[in-house]
């Protein structure tokens, strides 16, 4: 296995942690925005049903499902601009052994 340097070891998870922090506002903003305006938002009608219903029922799922594919598309991403490639370590872990 190589060495990666340090530099660049920073810069992947970094870059990697500033992806997990633009989740977790989208996540709260989903989960406790919506709360918060319930009031204001019952107005608004989605499908039939208040916003504010609707995204307590139904779109807060589908909002973190979409993140669930967003990250993983974006950390392939950032895993092969950083010369990360699972296919190698794949391969590495099918042919040797780790003794403990």
């Amino acid at each position: 296995m190589k060495k990666i340097d340090k530099s660049k070891a920073d810069a992947y998870f970094r870059e990697k942690n500033t992806y997990m922090i633009i989740y977790f506002i989208i996540w709260a903003i989903v989960s406790y925005g919506v709360v918060l305006f319930a009031e204001p938002l019952s107005d608004i009608y989605f499908n039939g049903f208040p916003f504010h219903y609707f995204m307590g029922a139904q779109g807060a799922l589908a909002v973190f499902i979409i993140l669930l594919f967003v990250n993983a598309v974006v950390g392939d991403k950032i895993d092969k601009k950083y010369g990360i490639d699972e296919k190698r370590n794949e391969e590495i872990g099918r042919t040797t052994t780790v003794d403990h």
